[in-house]
Parts: C-alpha cells; structure tokens; sequence
C-alpha cells in the first residue's frame, strides 16, 4: 500500500510541528526542509486546522503549532482521515470494477484482511510514539539523499 502525498505531508507536518514545540513553525519552514511545494502543504495545513490538529496563528509573527497534545493524535486515525480509500485493487470499487475473477476470487479477503492488518497497527501509534525518545537527536535540517552516486575505489 502506498499512502498518498497528502497523508505524508499531513504526517510530516505534525511531526515537524511536534518536534518544534517551543516556537511557532512557519509553512515555508516545513517545505523548505522538506523540499516540497508551499502551495500543496498550504492545502494539508488547511485540513489539518479544520480537524483541529493545526493551530494558526496570524499576524507578522505567526505560524503553526500543534491542536493537539502528540500523545493525543492517533496516526491511524489520521492516515484514515488524509486518505480517499483504501481499494487496493479495481475490485474493491464496486462501481469500477470490470474483473471477470471477482465471483470466484478470495484476492480481494486476503488483500481486505491486509489493510485491516495495516490499519491496526497504526490505530496502536500515537504521534508521540513517532517522536525521538531525545530531543536533543531531533533532526530538523534537510538530508539529500544521493541516488546513483560514484562509488569508492579502494587504493
């Protein structure tokens, strides 16, 4: 299962937010580390306001902080809330799907069975849990990955 954008940046977001407690985080803060587009993350921010699980504050030194306590934000209720479905296969719409196997087919329990599997997990998480136990080893600067880089020769 591959979430969607949304619910990463939704999880990015709180995460960052969580992590910065002590002051107000910016969305450009949040893109910038990130890498992503302000203008998407404007959208999930807005979301995650209207839930609660964002507070803005206006004005010329606003920003964001968390709605909530970390321990009182569960990610598999939030990764519920981010997603449009969970149809892991064209059978698992009703209305789109077109699959000659579907009468016959036990796919569609066991890949059922899956995301259950999957949601549970993430309905035992919290935000907090999701948080390094020392905040001193918080990572909040950005980390490029290189892909295909030269690989070293030994001497």
């Amino acid at each position: 299962m591959r979430l969607t954008s949304f619910t990463d940046y939704s999880l990015r977001t709180l995460l960052y937010l969580a992590a910065n407690r002590d002051r107000l985080v910016t969305i450009q803060d949040i893109a910038d580390l990130h890498v992503i587009s302000k203008n998407h993350l404007m959208k999930v921010v807005y979301q995650l306001g209207l839930s609660g699980l964002v507070e803005t504050v206006r004005g010329r030194n606003g920003g964001l902080r968390l709605g909530k306590e970390p321990q009182d934000i569960n990610i598999g209720a939030l990764v519920r809330s981010t997603e449009t479905d969970f149809f892991m296969a064209e059978c698992f719409d009703r209305a789109a799907d077109t699959c000659p196997l579907t009468s016959n087919c036990k796919l569609k329990h066991t890949l059922n069975d899956a995301t259950r599997a999957f949601l549970t997990v993430l309905d035992q998480q919290t935000l907090a849990d999701m948080l390094p136990a020392d905040p001193a080893h918080n990572q909040t600067k950005p980390v490029r990955i290189m892909r295909n880089a030269a690989k070293s020769t030994k001497a």
